[in-house]
């Protein structure tokens, strides 16, 4: 009984007395079907009270029902409540309301009848029966409802609280959200002269003492290039939905070539001043992590990302490097053996790296070393097998043998990645207790946070270029042509031939490596592959299609070596006019894989992070589920629409 009873209404009243009026005129005319008229009135009159009357039974059986349910009360004292009460029946209509819910859901109109749902702001009276309640607004009132079954009916409490609501939205709105903030490349100002810096600084500061004056928040400079602001939890909410517009404000203050930036850091959500300093700690070593020119903003243990088109500014200064060679030195003086392990389908950056530690370790240290790679699907096959040939000793071990070899003291030495689900053996990373890390890819939230040593440099052309600076920084007598060659390899992937993130640390480490040995032409040879990998890439190239400047292909190919020609394809893409970024789908161990590049003008690391991957600035990928390539495809512009619309607009 979804509407009011039609025999309560006085509509039926109408309708009764007209069809006695007809009745008592057709007397006059035809006897019989006066009679046949009263009989259908009164048979109709009785029915209608018959019913009425069962009506009205069952709304005083539900009611008393429901009412003996609540001990020591009854409907008189229901209707005197001074909260709204309502009962609804077995249908979810009402059927009986008290006058405070009459007053303060109805505007004093009586709802007899109506559904009790129309009263509970979308939600249904069977999922809230018995339950801890819903949270309803209505015209501009907010409620707690509370539905209990009790006899043939449903009671419905309704317990006001706006006051009470608008102080709980009020204290969260005002909740303090510490933004920690560091000029990112002051030193690029700082090395051209000091008054040019002096000017860019107090650039800066203005511009953050304006955004932080904007909001009324507490502004203060905490020590060299580094700032702090808290705002309130209110404010945080239109930053993000004005997506920080104090990183494009920086950015425009420009000097010599130079593009100011900086990386902040934002903590919400958390009670205390204190709690949130700390996590605005992390956020803003993530940002920096990242690359800096980006605002990373912690909530609840997750990450969000604003910004992040600039390159990462370069450090000049080598002191960290050596500050990690020595705190690397300690850890392996105390190991009994080092194992050197990177990413999955491992690359010649990654092995190069590898393969020049590991010489250091074993014949430096004199520990047992070896770097732990699966051959068959690693993309630097050339290079394992160029060391294989020259090196004395076998240094390459499968992730099974390692596993076998652990002991209590065995050092695991991380290259080339710093995601556990990335690593050539996770179990192998289990196992060891004691892990350094050394990395130059931008840094994710999911990063290894229990290593020994966390090296991370998202300046850094590659990793190999960190092993050699940590390798100079070492005894590096025993360094041969071999480690050299690999160590180079590595920096010449990952800067396409000193083009890409080539700083001048990237030169110095080519130029160390040279006078140990290396071999630009040996090195190049490494660089070449099969006439049927070389058709691949081809093909590749000739099927993809251009969207917003971004060239889309797909390899239908599943060779061995399909990886590595979408990644040379993908390379080669770039290369052609127009395009700013290039994406390469193909299938590899029944998934689906994207291989991204670009210039640095299209961040394909944010694109990549989307879809579930990573990478850095020019070069990143990741792996799907999906099968459906097309479906793959849509994804991928999906996520390249948002970063692209993000970069225009910030």
């Amino acid at each position: 009984m979804k509407r009011k009873h039609w025999t309560l209404t006085p509509w039926f009243l109408i309708f009764g007395s007209v069809m006695l009026l007809m009745t008592m005129a057709t007397y006059c005319y035809n006897l019989i079907l006066c009679y046949i008229e009263l009989g259908v009135t009164v048979a109709a009159f009785a029915v209608v009270i018959i019913m009425s009357l069962r009506f009205r039974n069952y709304i005083r059986t539900t009611v008393h029902s429901t009412a003996e349910k609540i001990k020591g009360f009854n409907s008189e004292y229901l209707e005197k409540y001074k909260y709204p009460i309502a009962i609804a029946g077995s249908d979810g209509d009402i059927i009986w309301c008290n006058a405070r819910f009459r007053k303060s859901l109805c505007s004093g109109k009586s709802p007899e009848g109506e559904d009790i749902n129309s009263y509970l702001s979308g939600f249904d009276i069977d999922d809230i029966c018995d339950g801890d309640g819903a949270d309803i607004a209505i015209d501009g009132k907010e409620f707690t409802a509370f539905c209990i079954s009790a006899g043939n009916g449903i009671i419905c409490h309704f317990i006001e609280n706006t006051y009470y609501k608008g102080i709980v939205r009020e204290y969260h709105s005002s909740m303090p959200c510490v933004a920690l903030i560091t000029f990112d490349n002051a030193e690029d100002f700082l090395n051209d002269s000091d008054e040019m810096y002096s000017e860019i600084a107090i650039e800066v500061e203005s511009a953050l003492q304006k955004w932080a004056s904007e909001f009324n928040a507490l502004y203060k400079k905490v020590g060299n290039n580094r700032y702090m602001i808290i705002f309130k939890e209110s404010d945080v909410e239109k930053m993000i939905s004005a997506k920080f517009p104090i990183l494009k404000t920086v950015r425009s203050i420009t000097a010599n070539h130079h593009i100011a930036t900086v990386s902040v850091g934002l903590c919400r959500g958390t009670k205390l001043i204190k709690d949130s300093e700390l996590n605005a700690r992390k956020a803003l070593e993530m940002a920096l992590g990242r690359g800096g020119d980006q605002v990373a903003v912690l909530s609840n243990n997750s990450y969000e990302f604003f910004g992040g088109t600039a390159a990462a500014a370069e450090k000049v200064s080598k002191v960290r490097m050596r500050v990690i060679a020595n705190a690397l030195s300690r850890a392996v003086y105390d190991a009994d053996r080092v194992y050197i392990m990177g990413h999955r389908f491992s690359d010649l950056d990654c092995v190069g790296a590898a393969i020049g530690l590991q010489c250091i370790m074993e014949k430096s240290f004199k520990r047992y070393s070896k770097v732990v790679i699966n051959k068959e699907t690693s993309m630097a096959k050339q290079l394992i097998d160029y060391a294989d040939e020259r090196l004395d000793d076998n240094i390459f071990i499968t992730p099974e043998e390692a596993e076998r070899g652990v002991t209590p003291r065995t050092l695991l030495i991380i290259v080339d990645t710093h995601l556990e689900h990335s690593l050539e053996s996770a179990e192998l990373y289990h196992k060891c207790r004691r892990v350094i890390v050394i990395d130059h890819h931008r840094k994710a939230v999911n990063y290894i946070n229990n290593a020994l040593v966390f090296c991370h440099e998202p300046s850094a052309s590659s990793a190999s270029e960190m092993c050699s600076e940590i390798i100079s920084c070492l005894d590096d007598k025993p360094l041969g042509y071999v480690q050299a060659d690999a160590l180079l390899s590595g920096i010449m992937l990952d800067t396409k031939n000193f083009v890409l993130k080539t700083g001048v640390r990237t030169f110095e480490a080519a130029a160390y490596l040279r006078k140990k040995g290396a071999n630009t032409l040996t090195v190049k040879e490494m660089f070449s592959g099969s006439i049927e990998t070389y058709r691949e890439k081809v093909d590749i190239v000739c099927n993809s299609k251009v969207y917003r400047g971004c060239a889309i292909s797909f390899s239908e190919h599943n060779s061995a070596d399909v990886r590595l020609a979408a990644a040379q394809a993908a390379d080669e893409m770039l290369t052609l006019k127009g395009i700013s970024a290039s994406f390469v789908i193909f299938n590899d161990n029944d998934k689906i894989n994207i291989s991204a590049r670009s210039y640095g003008r299209v961040n394909v690391q944010i694109i990549m992070e989307k879809l579930g991957g990573g990478g850095h600035q020019t070069m990143a990928a990741t792996q799907l589920e999906n099968d459906a390539k097309d479906t793959v495809y849509h994804q991928l512009v999906s996520a390249i629409d948002s970063v692209l619309d993000d970069a225009e607009n910030s």
